[in-house]
């Protein structure tokens, strides 16, 4: 799933958002949205209040909006694109990518027509997508919503752990054969990496405020940047060493055709899980200024946004299968060897990306639990009490005994989990076929058809339930070849 600044502020907003609607039941008129871009401000009892105390003036361009969305798409997603495209073959594997986009630019129009209630111009702002959700669905829908966006933080946390395992045991295999030879045994489990990583999120998780710090998703972002571009050269390099095209029209062939049909779906959850943004568009839609209205701007920016990756995601996935063909790793990064220290350095890049980017995913969960423990437990000393502890250098630490606890068996848990289904793609492809018809389709599609005021089984509702339909039936699919992939790979 997406990783820059806007990613880490706007989940911790999207969960703000929802530990207001659970843990202290606000009405559907009340709105304790902070801005998203700019300095927090303290929270209003109304609406009203809420959008005319605003202490920051918009100033978001179409420009601005495009380097938040493609901060937000580009992520280890992009290490699975060119082994889905594999799965695919040379036809379906780029139509399957532009696809994907088509209804990522569709949903993306329907939500940002949602931002204001009633009026593009004079209605009330939505400013997070959990506030559309309640001002559109209802409080059942949002809680639904909120289910889904931890469930899917969660297993983020279980994909990045793998991940970065995987880029660890990758510089220790790729200095292994530099120095020992292309002969040398360097296989080593993945298991020692796996700890090594939750070891450092039990540390980094006691940090309270770590995902408010702007140079974790600095450099989150940079480092995603920089694996993604030398995937793609390392790629198009192995493709002049070649001189040949690998690959073929079907894709990887299989001992059988169910295995086949389980691949493929099992491809386009990776495919999915490498896309949606929606969640946070309407984080991104609330910087900018108007006029023009924001969801025109926010239209022409999610089309150059979109336009801008898909050509980068056909680049790298192509270039990927041109060089390894039926060779190619579910990870690009790992199919590489030489030059071992561009390779080591890419690797490198993802586990400092990982590290900062499970705290993006992870934070917002501690936060939720640690608020309704404390409002559940108000004189609760082990929940509620707080020492300081002061260390040499280091700024003064808060030490909470329910904060560490928590976190740490909540590190664990995702570790433990990782260890026992350690499959990335299969792993990807659950995820993404968990999140792309929930919150990149259906909510999109439902709030739309209310705002619009859309009669039942006119022609266009017809047309929004269909679109949706089919997306389902795609999300489904993904869903089941990836659930067959994490049980073939472990009892096989």
């Amino acid at each position: 799933m997406k990783d820059g600044t806007i990613i880490n502020r706007a989940i911790h907003m999207e969960l703000s958002e929802i530990d207001a609607a659970i843990t202290m039941g606000v009405d559907d008129e009340v709105d304790s949205h902070l801005p998203l871009f700019g300095p927090n401000s303290s929270s209003c009892s109304s609406s009203s209040s809420s959008t005319s105390k605003l202490p920051f003036q918009k100033s978001g361009t179409i420009w601005t909006a495009v380097a938040h969305i493609i901060a937000a798409v580009i992520g280890s997603g992009v290490l699975s694109i060119a082994w889905a495209t594999a799965q695919l073959g040379w036809i379906a594997g780029p139509i399957t990518i532009i696809c994907f986009a088509v209804v990522m630019y569709i949903a993306a129009c329907l939500l940002s027509d949602c931002y204001r209630t009633d009026d593009h111009v004079t209605g009330k702002p939505n400013p997070s997508y959990n506030d559309a959700v309640r001002v559109y669905l209802g409080k059942k829908w949002t809680w639904l919503c909120g289910l889904l966006l931890y469930v899917n933080f969660y297993g983020t946390g279980i994909a990045y752990v793998i991940t970065s395992a995987t880029s660890m045991r990758e510089i220790q295999r790729s200095n292994c054969y530099h120095k020992r030879g292309e002969k040398a045994h360097c296989h080593t489990g993945i298991n020692m990496f796996m700890l090594i990583f939750g070891i450092i999120q039990i540390a980094t998780s006691q940090i309270p405020d770590f995902h408010n710090m702007a140079w974790l998703s600095v450099v989150a972002a940079l480092m995603s940047f920089c694996y993604s571009f030398i995937g793609l050269g390392l790629g198009f390099s192995k493709v002049i060493d070649n001189k040949s095209i690998k690959g073929s029209i079907v894709g990887i062939p299989t001992k059988s055709a169910s295995q086949k049909i389980w691949l493929v779906f099992q491809a386009l959850g990776n495919v999915a899980f490498a896309y949606p943004y929606v969640v946070v568009l309407l984080e991104i839609q609330d910087t900018l200024k108007s006029p023009p209205p924001e969801n025109q701007t926010m239209k022409k920016a999610s089309m150059t946004a979109i336009v801008t990756t898909t050509f980068f995601y056909l680049c790298l996935s192509c270039f990927g299968y041109a060089a390894f063909g039926n060779d190619t790793p579910g990870n690009l990064l790992t199919g590489f060897d030489e030059p071992f220290w561009l390779v080591d350095f890419a690797n490198a890049c993802i586990v400092l990306h990982l590290v900062g980017g499970y705290q993006v995913f992870s934070q917002p969960v501690f936060a939720f639990v640690e608020s309704w423990a404390t409002q559940k437990y108000p004189e609760n000393i082990f929940v509620n009490k707080f020492y300081t502890i002061k260390l040499p250098v280091l700024p003064a630490l808060q030490l909470n005994f329910f904060r560490l606890c928590f976190r740490t068996l909540y590190v664990i848990s995702t570790t433990v989990t990782a260890m026992t289904f350690p499959y990335f793609n299969q792993v990807l492809g659950v995820l993404g076929a968990l999140i792309f018809w929930p919150t990149t389709v259906y909510f999109p599609v439902e709030m739309y058809i209310v705002q619009k005021k859309i009669g039942a089984w006119t022609k266009k509702w017809l047309l929004l339930e269909g679109f949706s339909m089919i997306c389902l039936i795609v999300s489904v699919l993904a869903f089941i070849g990836s659930i067959v992939g994490i049980l073939s790979a472990k009892f096989s």
